[in-house]
């Protein structure tokens, strides 16, 4: 009896085991299945920014003078006034400025917060670029004005291209780039990272950019990463520069973000958590309407802190209506 009873048992055990390896087996493959499903949905999704319709909209920073500062840049550097509105609920005004309409230019959207006269640029923000066929002849001009002529023209460090710097009333500068007729004048906003490699795959990733190309100063100590949608001499370009050894910048409270079009601000949000998580960075503001305008946008900042916010298109052209 015992022979008999020990050879159940046994068989009971084999049976129960064997059901165990089945389960087991069917919750490993069940969860791997799960997390190939997600891995090739993030690697779809990854795709999205390549694929989306994206273009540069506008620039923001806060001046201290709105008036003063939009006849500096109409007087000096030949921009239009595109529109401007105040907002006194909420104590700010603001104006949009470019060399042409804001449906296929880049602009400037100036800012004044009432009763604030000076901000602090920071360390981390560079300059921005117009491009003009004649630079002594634009200096001139800013200087007859009253500008501020931080170099004067002459060819580039180590390269033929001449250029000069000038600054605005409330300290921005502009390099100014000598260079033949262009559809998009307002053609560069330079910004300093601390690890340029990962801000370019974060740019690439997060946003769709091309690296159009990369310039290494290390005479200088320094290198520089051209960052757009299409050539430079086409369209406006991000300077992503990186100083040896610098790792880190204050951003001050005078430049604020650049603004980038979307046909999905949904999905593209979904992307930029993806990058965020691998690169670093943040989610600022989740997809969305903006309360009493409807448009919907994403915000946030790169791995360096530097703030981006994504406009749907459609949602844009209304604005301009």
């Amino acid at each position: 009896m015992n022979e008999i009873a020990s050879a159940s048992m046994l068989r009971l055990c084999q049976c129960f085991l064997s059901i165990c390896n089945v389960h087991f087996v069917s919750m490993i493959a069940a969860e791997s299945n799960f997390v190939f499903r997600n891995m090739a949905e993030a690697s779809d999704l990854l795709e999205w920014p390549k694929k989306d319709n994206r273009r540069f909209l506008h620039v923001v920073y806060r001046v201290g003078d709105l008036d003063r500062t939009i006849a500096f840049y109409t007087e000096c550097f030949g921009m239009k006034l595109l529109r401007k509105r105040d907002v006194p609920e909420e104590k700010y005004s603001n104006a949009f400025l470019g060399f042409g309409p804001e449906t296929s230019n880049f602009v400037v959207e100036l800012t004044y917060n009432y009763g604030v006269s000076s901000y602090d640029i920071g360390t981390g923000f560079g300059h921005f670029a117009i491009s003009t066929q004649d630079v002594s002849k634009l200096v001139e001009t800013v200087r007859a004005k009253g500008g501020n002529v931080s170099r004067e023209p002459g060819p580039v460090k180590g390269g033929g291209s001449v250029i000069a710097f000038v600054k605005d009333p409330d300290g921005y500068t502009f390099e100014l780039i000598q260079r033949g007729p262009t559809p998009e004048p307002f053609c560069q906003v330079m910004l300093r990272v601390g690890d340029l490699d990962r801000a370019i795959k974060f740019y690439e990733k997060a946003l769709g950019m091309r690296l159009l190309r990369k310039i290494e100063r290390p005479e200088y100590k320094y290198t520089i990463g051209m960052m757009g949608y299409a050539e430079e001499y086409e369209s406006i370009v991000l300077e992503l520069t990186y100083n040896y050894g610098v790792t880190e910048y204050t951003k001050g409270n005078a430049y604020a973000q650049i603004a980038i079009g979307t046909d999905d601000v949904y999905k593209s949000g979904e992307v930029i958590k993806i990058v965020n998580q691998e690169l670093g960075g943040k989610i600022t503001r989740e997809p969305g309407p903006l309360p009493g305008l409807g448009t919907k946008i994403v915000s946030f900042l790169d791995p360096d802190g530097w703030k981006t916010v994504l406009v749907d298109n459609k949602d844009f052209l209304k604005e301009l209506e």
